[in-house]
């Protein structure tokens, strides 16, 4: 599914936001761990490749949508999960944007804190509305 595949992007994503670049044996212990298949992998490496290669982009619209507080005081895993949710919506034609928010949305339920959800839904909806 590409939940999971979505899953393993933030994860890929999420450490990178504390160490820097993974290397190929981290990511493919994150795929493995996540038990995608080979579809499933290409899918979580097009997102994280998207989301290195338009990373300043990236940041510059989550600064522009985010004006309640400032940039840095977006949780690190919110954070991880908005950069492949704004990769996937703005870089991926075959995703429809409320997917990829809704998918965001259940990461951040699953791995965030009880309001991140509706933060990071409106924030993405900010996006897909403009």
């Amino acid at each position: 599914m590409r939940s999971d595949a979505r899953d393993a992007a933030f994860k890929i994503i999420f450490a990178e936001l504390f160490g820097g670049d993974c290397d190929a044996r981290f990511m493919a212990g994150i795929y493995r761990k996540t038990n995608l298949n080979e579809e499933e992998t290409r899918f979580a490496e097009r997102l994280v490749s998207l989301v290195h290669a338009h990373r300043q982009e990236l940041d510059a619209l989550l600064s522009e949508k985010v004006t309640r507080f400032a940039d840095y005081r977006i949780y690190p895993i919110d954070r991880a999960i908005l950069l492949v949710a704004l990769a996937e919506i703005l870089y991926v034609e075959d995703v429809p944007p409320v997917v990829s928010a809704s998918e965001a949305a259940a990461l951040a339920r699953k791995y965030s804190t009880e309001n991140s959800a509706g933060f990071v839904n409106g924030v993405l909806a900010g996006v897909i509305n403009r």
